[in-house]
Parts: C-alpha cells; sequence; structure tokens
C-alpha cells in the first residue's frame, strides 16, 4: 500500500472505531432509559388516569351541579308560575264577582228605578183620572178659565175644590159694588184664609191691569178677573140676567163639594155674609 493512502485510511479507520465506541457507551445509558420508560409510561399512565378521573369527577360534580341548579331553576319557574296563575285565577274570580255585583246592583238600582216610575205613573194616572172625573162632574161655569188680574196666571172656579168660595159679580163704576165689597173686607177678615173670595168684573172689555189697580186702590186683597164673553152667557144660563146687573150686587156660594147656592142680591151686611158662608160649611 502507497504511504500516501496509509495516512487517510487510518483517519478514517480512527474515526470508524470511536464511532463504534462512543455507541457501545451511549446504549447503556439507551437501555437505561428504556427501563424507565415503563415506570414513566405507568406513571404517566396513572396520571392520564387520574386526570381522567378527575375530569370525570368534576364533569360529574358539574353535570350534578347544573341538574340541581336546573332542577331548582325548574321548581321555582313552576312555583312561580303556579303563583302567578293562582293570582291571575284569583284576580279574574274577583273581577268577575265585582263585575257580577255590579250588574246585579246596576240591574236591581234599574228595577227599582222603573218601579217607582211605573208608581209615579200610576199615581199620576190615577190623579188625572180623578181631576177628569171631577172636572166632568162640575157645571160647565165652574171649568172655563179667567185670568187673576194681579198675577196674570189662568184659574177656573172648579179650581177650589174643598173651600168654600163667595163669588161677588161686580163693576168698576158700580158704587154699590164698592159698598157691598166694602163688607166683605169685614167679613174676609174675620174668616181668615178657610174661604176664597173671587171678584168677577162684568165689563168683559176692561183691561186686567185696571180691575188689579181698582181693588189694590181700595184695599180689596182678594182674587179679581175680567168675565170673559163665554163664561158671562154660562152664568147667565146658571142664574138668570138678574146676574148682569152690578148695581143689585149679586152674588153667590160655591160649597167645598162643587154645589152652589142661589144668586143673592142686594147690600147685605158683614154678619149676614159670615152666614151665608158659614151656613154653606156646615
Amino acid at each position: 500500500m502507497s504511504k500516501k493512502y496509509l495516512i487517510p485510511f487510518a483517519l478514517i479507520l480512527m474515526l470508524v472505531l470511536a464511532a463504534c465506541g462512543g455507541q457501545q457507551t451511549a446504549e447503556p445509558g439507551v437501555a437505561e432509559a428504556a427501563a424507565n420508560q415503563p415506570a414513566a409510561d405507568a406513571d404517566d399512565g396513572s396520571s392520564m388516569d387520574e386526570m381522567a378521573n378527575d375530569h370525570d369527577d368534576t364533569m360529574a360534580e358539574s353535570s350534578s351541579d347544573d341538574m340541581a341548579e336546573s332542577s331548582s331553576d325548574d321548581m321555582a319557574d313552576t312555583d312561580e308560575d303556579h303563583d302567578d296563575d293562582m293570582d291571575k285565577s284569583h284576580d279574574d274570580d274577583m273581577d268577575e264577582m265585582a263585575e257580577d255585583h255590579d250588574d246585579d246592583m246596576d240591574k236591581s238600582s234599574m228595577d227599582e228605578a222603573d218601579e217607582a216610575a211605573e208608581m209615579e205613573m200610576a199615581d199620576e194616572d190615577d190623579n188625572m183620572e180623578a181631576s177628569t172625573a171631577a172636572t166632568m162632574d162640575l157645571p160647565l161655569w165652574q171649568t172655563l178659565a179667567v185670568t187673576n188680574a194681579a198675577t196674570g196666571e189662568p184659574f177656573s172656579l172648579g179650581d177650589f175644590q174643598g173651600k168654600t168660595v163667595f163669588v161677588e159679580p161686580m163693576a168698576t163704576w158700580c158704587s154699590n159694588c164698592r159698598k157691598q165689597q166694602g163688607h166683605v173686607q169685614q167679613a174676609k177678615m174675620q174668616l181668615g184664609d178657610d174661604v176664597v173670595f173671587v171678584g168677577l168684573s162684568l165689563e168683559t172689555t176692561l183691561p186686567a191691569a185696571e180691575l188689579a189697580r181698582y181693588a189694590q186702590g181700595n184695599g180689596f186683597d182678594w182674587t179679581y178677573a175680567v168675565l170673559s164673553e163665554e163664561l158671562l152667557a154660562v152664568l147667565v144660563d146658571e142664574f138668570g140676567r138678574s146676574i148682569t146687573s152690578a148695581p143689585s150686587t149679586p152674588h153667590f156660594v160655591i160649597y167645598p163639594d162643587g154645589s152652589f147656592s142661589e144668586l143673592s142680591t142686594g147690600i147685605h151686611s158683614a154678619e149676614e155674609i159670615i152666614a151665608q158662608i158659614e151656613g154653606a160649611q156646615s
């Protein structure tokens, strides 16, 4: 072998030997590592098992807590919903009871109002029938209306049923009428308000205001009215023509039951007038 090849070959051989020696030295470490590997693997397996167990326990605990919490929440929600349903049902029942009570009260009030209205209408009908029947029984001259000279209100001689009425046809120009009415004033003061006094002017065209001034000026404080042509004609039919003669001071009395006396004429004293009226009341 040439010298120039010997030196490189020697270097290569040294390198190979060095490599083989290093492998043999490393093998025990590898073996030890291999020997220790099962233990490590065992430890890793145990750790993995523990981790798995811990994870399972954690999962189980978490699942149990979640289930418990969910169950509690569900129970709470159920109780709350039940309470809400109970409250709503109770409120609905109370509202319905209140509404029914209000309806009953309204119906009762309406029934009472209707009954009261019917009774009032029945009373009015009875009064109208009684008034109509009474009016039908009265003579025409007691139903014809005249106007109160002082107040302007209409009235008829039949309006004073139940009282004694002293009626005197007169005229504002008649001196005998004025004297007679002086006696009537004295009688009225003694009799009080239980007797109604009415002066009827035979002057059918006389203004009511003028008749009112006549009565007030003479101190005659009772009801005065101007006769209408119709009422004067009916009075003539009932009492005769003498009722139209003012100087003869005609007068008559209507009794409380609507019947009446005959026509009287002539000037009568207050005592005679009272006697006539008391005779009518007895």
